[in-house]
């Protein structure tokens, strides 16, 4: 059964992706969250996982931060609060963490995200040793090893069908250290990915890479942020069918539309419908929602693995 997962950035946007079918929202703060679309207070995590089981939907917690000392000293009154208020799973990417859930015996499920490093089936099969129930794949993936790698996982495996994938994360401030050198003031032109920085590499002036700040470091994005539609029914052929759509870049209404183009695929994928002429108007509509000044892909699914550096 395929199973969509999507990013939430508000109670209200939460609410409409369940009323459109969306059967797991993805959700976090700021502080041992990675790169989610708003960071949510508890009461807003509270709030959003009451909603989602009253839906008879299922609820993902990001705790995919790179943990240092300072945050291990407060993971666990996070971790007792998502535990007590029953979140369905929680996306861990330090070991670390999994160390303590194990130790102190929490009941939370956890699924193993270390962004680009999960590129094989032996690095997801170790994780399902340590307790994952389930893992996400890097979005570096091409179709060939992914077809090779479908046939030796272990347990269920997310993959990126919509939005942005991040290709690199410092936990140095760079974006106000490029500040302070040419003598601007950041509040007045803002470091947060609503902004809307772009870097661009030499001699390469259509190049766009998104690039914002935070608490955790500064995240730099690809040139072309995903779009899979046209792929969905191979994707869920191979055995992919936990599909996630990321809204960090494409905010409000805008994204609970594409959200819904989506879960039309899944239910024709589901009973065989979903012909060339479907995925061809269901592909067209993502694009005239997307943002317009950003450009959608296949990212790495169509290249040659042997051409990746």
């Amino acid at each position: 059964m395929i199973k969509i997962t999507a990013t939430a950035e508000s109670i209200e946007q939460a609410r409409k992706l369940l009323e459109i079918g969306v059967d797991n929202l993805n959700i976090g703060e700021g502080e041992f969250g990675l790169r989610v679309p708003t960071a949510l207070t508890l009461d807003e995590i509270r709030e959003i996982t009451r909603m989602a089981h009253e839906a008879g939907k299922t609820v993902t917690v990001a705790v995919n931060a790179l943990m240092h000392v300072e945050k291990m000293e407060k993971i666990k009154p996070f971790l007792d609060f998502l535990q007590e208020i029953k979140v369905d799973r929680i996306t861990v990417g330090d070991a670390g963490v999994v160390f303590v859930l194990q130790r102190d015996g929490y009941t939370l499920p956890f699924v193993y995200d270390a962004s680009t490093l999960v590129t094989s089936a032996r690095q997801v099969n170790f994780w399902a040793a340590q307790g994952a129930i389930g893992a996400v794949l890097a979005r570096e993936l091409p179709k060939e090893e992914l077809e090779i790698m479908s046939t030796h996982l272990d347990i269920p495996t997310e993959i990126l069908v919509y939005g942005a994938t991040v290709i690199h994360q410092s936990k140095r401030p760079l974006l106000q250290n490029y500040f302070n050198f040419i003598k601007v003031d950041s509040e007045n032109v803002g470091k947060g990915r609503q902004a809307n920085h772009f870097i661009s590499e030499p001699k390469k002036e259509d190049t766009h890479y998104s690039i914002f700040e935070d608490q955790q470091g500064t995240h730099i994005f690809a040139n072309d942020d995903i779009n899979m539609m046209t792929e969905l029914a191979d994707l869920s052929q191979m055995g992919y069918q936990n599909w996630k759509l990321d809204g960090i870049f494409t905010p409000g209404d805008g994204f609970v539309e594409i959200a819904q183009l989506f879960v039309e695929a899944k239910i024709l994928v589901e009973s065989n419908q979903f012909t060339l002429a479907e995925a061809t108007r269901l592909d067209e509509a993502v694009r005239r929602l997307h943002p317009a000044e950003r450009t959608v892909s296949h990212g790495f699914y169509d290249i040659n693995p042997a051409k990746i550096k």
